[in-house]
């Protein structure tokens, strides 16, 4: 027994495409602009949301991540804080799961409300490894005073994230286009 089919690879594969691509490009301009690091919360909770939306399988997310990661990683190596945004691919496929498809997914305020919440813990998570782990102390206490702000600012780049996503996956159901229909 199969348990993703082609369509959930090709679900996969685009959403992390259009991820690692993303941050690749638009996110380090926006960093040099304004040293705000939730642009690529934005991206990555977007490409998220509509892959899981998708699947709705477990391993989903992660798997996009994943793959996001080794993009970043091929295109630039030194950008090891990325791992903060694979981290939190893993926490936003658990607790998806969790939370469970029919929530996420279902009702516009029950799924805006859980879809939304889960892009900003997952937000707050990759920020504070990467404040913590990959940021240079002097850097994060000088420009944001702690951590905290740090990863306050990832949240808010979850929010982002999360209203963008919620907003295209009930878009493109109100356009009929729904992955029962898909399957």
């Amino acid at each position: 027994m199969v348990y993703l089919n082609s369509r959930d690879i090709a679900a996969i594969s685009m959403c992390a495409a259009l991820w690692g691509a993303l941050n690749l490009v638009v996110s380090p301009v926006f960093w040099q602009m304004t040293k705000l690091p939730f642009c690529c919360d934005l991206i990555g909770f977007t490409c998220l949301i509509l892959s899981v939306w998708w699947t709705k399988k477990l391993g989903t997310a992660t798997a996009v991540g994943l793959i996001a990661t080794v993009i970043n990683f091929l295109f630039r190596p030194g950008a090891i804080h990325f791992l903060g945004f694979t981290a939190a691919s893993i926490l936003f496929d658990i607790t998806t799961r969790l939370v469970g498809y029919k929530i996420c997914f279902g009702k516009p305020t029950l799924s805006g409300i859980s879809l939304i919440g889960l892009s900003i813990i997952s937000g707050a998570l990759a920020g504070s490894i990467i404040g913590s782990l990959f940021m240079n102390p002097m850097i994060i206490s000088k420009v944001y005073g702690t951590v905290f702000v740090f990863a306050g600012l990832h949240a808010l780049g979850g929010l982002m994230g999360g209203v963008v996503g919620f907003i295209l996956v009930k878009m493109l159901e109100s356009r009929g286009i729904a992955v029962t229909e898909l399957e």
